[in-house]
């Protein structure tokens, strides 16, 4: 079994004089490429050191000079046959055979305390070493809690994860953020391919370990697979598997939820007495579980509490959460710098023409000395947006005086603006059954007497009321949405009820409740004085004599809100007392009454898309006999904001010619039902409604003799409010009363 040894025998001195004489051909090969002369020339130019290296024969012969070397002419030896057994192998043990490499597998059996010291709940670093499963096997206590469970997101989603882990407390909300995200279904097309649901995939599994890092579970590992039917069974043709068959599992094990370890806000010391408060403002605390939108959302907060506590130009730092996988924690620091405390100081105008600085103190909600709070800074720029009389604006706190010795410093208020178009020309049409058409039309300069001093002249042309009026507003006056009106007109008016021909002037203070700043408490307070010509209603063209009246009166009003939208309401209540005591002068003769009415609604949710809205009014006038009364100054029912079915007056009692002449009583009830649809992006609501009324010639309202409407709306939802379309019909008609009603206006019929 031993080959000749000589084939392995290694010369050192003939390697030695084989490299030199390699080394030489190479040398004088390169020393010929680089030191030739020119064609013709008779000798070499070569650097002295390098051509005392080289003898001459090697240059003048290299072949020959190489031939005669040692090396050349030692014979190379036979090389041994890989195949032949060896003679001699110098070991005392025989050669294994290849039978002898055979080795019999014998199957191990699981040690339970090993596997027991390697589950999870044994803590670190077994649960690094455990497999997902192993708790499975283990104790009886835990295999709920890390068996896997399944989520089905979609067709092409499905996550797998422990059972416990839908139990963390924010995973619905885990689940709906990974879905509004997951390239998969955002960016799901009908010409998908299997490579770019593959590259999809990937990414969002990186996603899956992002989110779950931002919910505190920083060693959790995510793996994908994709699930298809097996070849010719897929919904392509032929049974070919296309991209819509497959089915990617995302298996999840969060590993332990860490927690915060030290929370930490240099700088919020410089706060001193409002330090406590301030600190109570950022609610995280050691040992609550690591979120890591919550970080952003306290940081806002404690912005805000700095901001409503004096510190008006405080910083809050970007955090920094630094996780330590040791321990399962994250230590959060977040630098802040408060800046100093401050108090309110004058609030500046750059245009005191337009709306001058005093003005804009008025609407302000705060006072000079008080501790400034950025909340009324926005409050103030949303107010004096409200007037529509700017088109750019900026409110800037700007430092007057520092924090000196204890107290706070001083910050004026700068208020940039810009103007905006001030004249408006604005129309409007309206139809219902029982007041015919009605056109509006007005011009208005809304700060023609600085500040917010507005002039409106307006028209109504319809086909029962003719009215030229013209009306002065000032707005803000001495307080925020408090106004100021000067209202006088002059109009006609043909009903069925009665013909008016009436010069009015009306004064009326106010505490309105505006889109922007809904109001729990409104109020109005006003003096009214009234010329009126006015005749009750005719019979075949034959109308009776006109009456003259004058009227003096002082209508108040005062509104509790607790609603949830002026215009759209959905939830709350609200409740509407209304008085106006009057002197009445007519053929001589001088009356004086009370005209009174109470009124309140009711809105209910009973789900997302049905509310459910009620109503009940009841008035009276008290203190003389309806005769006294001018026929435009009764109580009347029907119509668009009464009872729907019925036209406009025309419920209550009825003279001799079939009119209605108004009374001394009023009830009314309505109720309706407003169920928002899928159409046009839920703008479309559709609202069936009921409604009830009644009128008596007594002061005392009355249940009995109601008459009934009934009918179905539509409303169209804007942005500024919904538009309203209703068809009604009368429930129990008399023999004048029409059989449909149709209404059309802006807003909710209450």
């Amino acid at each position: 079994m031993k080959a000749d040894s000589e084939a392995y025998r290694f010369d050192a001195g003939a390697f030695s004089t084989i490299r030199i004489a390699t080394w030489a051909l190479l040398l004088t090969a390169g020393a010929a490429v680089a030191l030739a002369p020119a064609a013709g020339a008779q000798s070499l130019d070569a650097d002295p050191e390098l051509e005392a290296l080289i003898p001459d024969a090697a240059v003048a012969n290299p072949e020959a000079w190489a031939m005669d070397t040692e090396a050349a002419a030692t014979p190379v030896p036979e090389e041994a046959d890989a195949d032949a057994d060896l003679t001699d192998t110098g070991f005392s043990i025989e050669w294994p055979e290849a039978e002898d490499f055979e080795v019999e597998l014998q199957e191990i059996k699981i040690d339970p305390e090993l596997e027991q010291l390697l589950s999870r709940e044994s803590g670190r670093p077994a649960a690094d070493l455990a497999l997902p499963g192993m708790a499975e096997r283990g104790g009886e206590g835990d295999r709920d809690e890390y068996e896997l469970a399944e989520t089905e997101l979609s067709r092409r989603i499905v996550l797998s994860h422990p059972a416990s882990f839908a139990e963390f407390g924010q995973f619905d909300e885990f689940i709906a953020r990974f879905e509004g995200l997951s390239d998969i279904e955002t960016l799901r097309d009908d010409d998908d391919n299997l490579a770019q649901l593959a590259n999809r995939a990937e990414e969002d599994a990186a996603l899956l370990s992002d989110m779950l890092a931002v919910y505190g579970f920083n060693d959790a590992d995510v793996r994908q697979r994709v699930e298809t039917p097996p070849a010719g069974e897929g919904s392509g043709e032929s049974g070919a598997v296309v991209a819509s068959d497959a089915q990617y599992v995302f298996t999840i094990d969060p590993g332990e939820r860490y927690r915060y370890g030290e929370v930490a806000l240099p700088g919020l010391e410089a706060a001193e007495d409002d330090f406590a408060a301030l600190r109570d403002a950022f609610e995280i605390r050691a040992g609550d579980f690591i979120q890591e939108d919550r970080i952003v959302a306290e940081r806002i907060d404690l912005g805000v509490a700095m901001g409503e506590t004096g510190y008006a130009f405080a910083e809050v730092g970007q955090p920094d959460l630094l996780i330590d996988h040791a321990s399962d924690e994250g230590d959060l620091t977040l630098p802040v710098t408060p800046g100093g405390q401050y108090r309110f100081g004058e609030v500046i105008s750059s245009d005191p023409e337009f709306l001058s600085s005093r003005h804009l103190s008025e609407i302000a909600q705060f006072d000079a000395g008080e501790i400034y709070q950025a909340s009324e800074v926005d409050d103030l720029r949303r107010a004096i947006l409200s007037t529509g009389l700017v088109s750019s604006l900026s409110v800037t706190p700007r430092e007057v005086a520092p924090p000196a010795n204890g107290e706070p410093g001083t910050v004026a208020v700068d208020v940039a603006l810009t103007p905006a178009p001030l004249r408006t020309i604005a129309g409007a049409v309206g139809y219902d059954t029982g007041r015919g058409i009605r056109t509006e039309v007005s011009w208005e300069h809304r700060n023609l007497f600085p500040p917010e001093g507005m002039l409106q002249l307006h028209a109504i042309a319809g086909t029962q009321e003719q009215l030229a009026g013209a009306t002065f507003r000032r707005n803000n006056w001495h307080g925020r949405d408090r106004v100021l009106t000067l209202d006088v007109f002059a109009s006609t008016i043909d009903r069925d009820a009665y013909e008016a021909r009436t010069i009015s002037g009306v004064a009326r203070f106010e505490k309105l409740s505006t889109l922007l700043f809904q109001k729990v408490l409104a109020w109005s307070i006003g003096l009214e004085l009234v010329a009126t010509q006015e005749r009750e209603g005719t019979l075949g063209g034959l109308t009776g004599p006109r009456e003259t009246y004058f009227v003096a009166a002082l209508p108040g009003e005062v509104i509790y809100d607790k609603s949830d939208d002026l215009l759209d309401p959905t939830r709350g209540w609200r409740v509407a007392l209304f008085a106006s005591p009057e002197l009445s002068h007519t053929g001589g003769e001088r009356s004086t009454y009370l005209r009174s009415w109470a009124e309140g609604r009711y809105y209910q949710p009973v789900s997302e898309r049905l509310v459910v809205a009620g109503r009940a009014r009841f008035g009276t006038i008290v203190g003389t006999d309806i005769s006294n009364i001018a026929p435009s100054r009764r109580l009347y029912a029907g119509g668009g904001g009464s009872v729907r079915g019925y036209g406009y007056q025309e419920i209550g009692p009825k003279d001799d010619l079939g009119d209605p002449t108004g009374g001394l009583s009023l009830s009314e009830f309505s109720l309706e039902a407003r169920y928002r649809t899928g159409l046009l992006d839920g703008a479309i609501s559709i609202v069936p409604f009921i409604d009830a009324g009644t009128v008596a010639n007594d002061s005392s309202p009355r249940l009995n003799g109601m008459q009934y409407g009934a009918g179905v709306g539509v409303r169209y939802h804007t942005n500024f409010g919904p538009l309203r379309f209703d068809v009604a019909t009368p429930l129990n008609p008399r023999p004048d009363d029409g059989r449909i009603a149709v209404y059309i206006s802006l807003g909710q019929a209450f």
